[in-house]
């Protein structure tokens, strides 16, 4: 018994002296932790980075969709293989894109500083609506798409917003300042909404606003018009193709598109005026007047030569553009309806009105035909910001003088939507454009735009007693887009839309446009297409 109690009290002891060395091994005060801390200062979904006084809200969206007899977000069918209508056109094209933002918020004694950036993940269908070999390359020729890199796990990453916002200051990739805020998306899906300017996925710029109270702002900036503000200009001594397109010869950037606004943004809605100075030059008199085939090697059209330097050139030129935009809210015919509208003259500046979230197109469609000896119908316009022909009767395939002076385009478009919602569930948008292209003067004056298009278009062409020339076009689209929201934040939307070309040519000539069209005869005749994008949209 004595033995027993001594080894329990040994025992007793050594788990005494065990927890005390336990004890003394603990920290004395666990280290705070800190949690991230909800940022209530600009509105929903922002919080603090920890450690620091900004905010960050991170966002974004998830897309799929569809578009048939049309290209990606619903691009009518109204040029390439789906303009033709042959064997090589996709019947469907479809994307899947996940679209990231960070937009951060810091507070200062300066006002709040800002940064702001999207990046797209995306991968689509490859070649995005042809499967035409001559697409498939990397010639100087024929070029190469983001749309060629959708290869079994590829994709790629676009870059849309990218901007800096300081004491009232823009700098980086943004909106334009002659842009509304809704851009070329009124009521629409489609990213190919003509009419009127469209910098929805940013141009790189440096931009000022003031407030002036009651709703009042005021922007101007500068715009680098490289990519989002410049169509094509044309040396008309090297002929035009059957479908009245020439190589671009358009001279280097010398100036920044000078561009700014005046906005009321009231509870009724919003009423803007824009304004825009953009430059027009063209390259050298003295250029390559043949393209190499697709796929082979050698000199793109209105490529310089030996002679380009020594040759002359034609005078820079100065064009612009001017907008006024409305919106009217809180309609009668349901709560959250609105109605928008905006509408663009320009001249020299025709990406201002024949725009899209991407480049500017020019347009060429066939159809069917009722005329004797015909093989189909054509129709084209060519989106240019300025033609010339030189004064030099030698430099290429137009055996005629020109005064060597650029002709400004002109072109004026209006377009908007009326969106209504049915309930809390359902809402459509009825959206339409128009779009004019002007070709100034008169056939047989060389001295003028229209003249001396139509003595290059000619050069070459067997054409019908009753053929009269005139590239002037008009463009024209209408369209109806139905969604249904069935949680918050996810959307599924069917888009149907027809597009009009409205060409100017009259009577028939024996050309030969592209492959695998034949050389023969084709009637000149306006053209339509219609297309049906189909989508579903998770934002987060």
């Amino acid at each position: 018994m004595k033995m027993v109690k001594s080894l329990i009290l040994g025992s007793a002891a050594g788990l005494l002296a065990m927890s005390g060395a336990q004890a003394a091994d603990l920290p004395v005060k666990a280290k705070a932790v800190e949690y991230v801390r909800i940022c209530s200062l600009y509105g929903a979904g922002f919080f603090y980075i920890p450690g620091t006084d900004t905010c960050i809200k991170l966002g974004g969206y998830l897309r799929v969709d569809t578009t048939f007899n049309g290209s990606i977000y619903d691009q009518p069918a109204w040029s390439g293989d789906l303009g033709q209508g042959n064997r090589y056109r996709d019947y469907f094209a479809a994307r899947s894109r996940m679209a990231l933002t960070v937009d951060t918020r810091t507070a200062t004694e300066y006002g709040v500083v800002r940064t702001f950036g999207q990046a797209d993940f995306q991968f689509g269908t490859q070649g995005n609506n042809t499967v035409n070999p001559a697409v498939f390359t990397g010639s100087g020729s024929a070029g190469t798409s983001t749309a060629l890199l959708y290869q079994p796990g590829e994709g790629y990453v676009a870059v849309e917003y990218v901007f800096i916002q300081f004491a009232g200051f823009t700098f980086g990739k943004s909106s334009s300042a002659f842009a509304t805020p809704w851009n070329g998306y009124p009521g629409n899906n489609t990213s190919f909404l003509l009419g009127g300017h469209d910098t929805v996925t940013g141009v790189n710029n440096i931009q000022y606003t003031a407030q002036f109270g009651n709703g009042v702002s005021g922007t101007i900036g500068l715009d680098d018009p490289v990519v989002f503000n410049r169509t094509a200009v044309y040396n008309l001594a090297y002929g035009l193709n059957a479908t009245g397109n020439g190589g671009n010869a358009y001279a280097g950037v010398h100036a920044p598109d000078v561009v700014g606004n005046i906005r009321v943004d009231q509870a009724w809605g919003l009423f803007q005026i824009s304004a825009a100075a953009h430059e027009v030059n063209g390259s050298y008199d003295f250029l390559n007047g043949v393209a190499v085939p697709a796929g082979a090697i050698g000199l793109p059209a209105a490529s310089p030569t030996a002679l380009s330097e020594i040759g002359g050139h034609p005078d820079t030129k100065w064009g612009g553009a001017v907008m006024a935009a409305l919106q009217i809210k809180n309609i009668p015919t349901g709560a959250g309806d609105d109605f928008k509208i905006d509408a663009t003259y320009a001249r020299g500046d025709t990406k201002q009105v024949i725009s899209t979230s991407a480049a500017s197109p020019s347009f060429m469609m066939f159809g069917g035909t009722s005329r004797p000896g015909a093989y189909q119908s054509i129709g084209f316009g060519a989106t240019t910001d300025a033609v010339w022909l030189p004064n030099h009767a030698t430099t290429g395939a137009v055996a005629a003088l020109g005064d060597n002076q650029l002709k400004l385009t002109e072109a004026w478009g209006v377009r908007g939507a009326f969106n209504h919602n049915w309930d809390p569930y359902w809402s459509s948008s009825l959206f339409g454009s128009y779009s004019a292209v002007r070709y100034r003067g008169s056939v047989g004056d060389l001295t003028s735009a229209k003249g001396a298009y139509c003595a290059a278009y000619v050069v070459g062409k067997v054409v019908s007693a009753d053929f009269t020339c005139n590239p002037d076009f008009n463009v024209s689209q209408l369209g109806v887009v139905t969604r249904w929201t069935p949680v918050k934040n996810l959307t599924f939307s069917a888009e149907v839309m027809w597009f009009h070309l409205d060409q100017k040519y009259t009577g028939a000539a024996v050309m030969g446009p592209s492959a695998p069209k034949p050389t023969t005869a084709y009637e000149f005749k306006d053209q339509d297409t219609v297309s049906l994008n189909v989508r579903v949209q998770r934002n987060f």
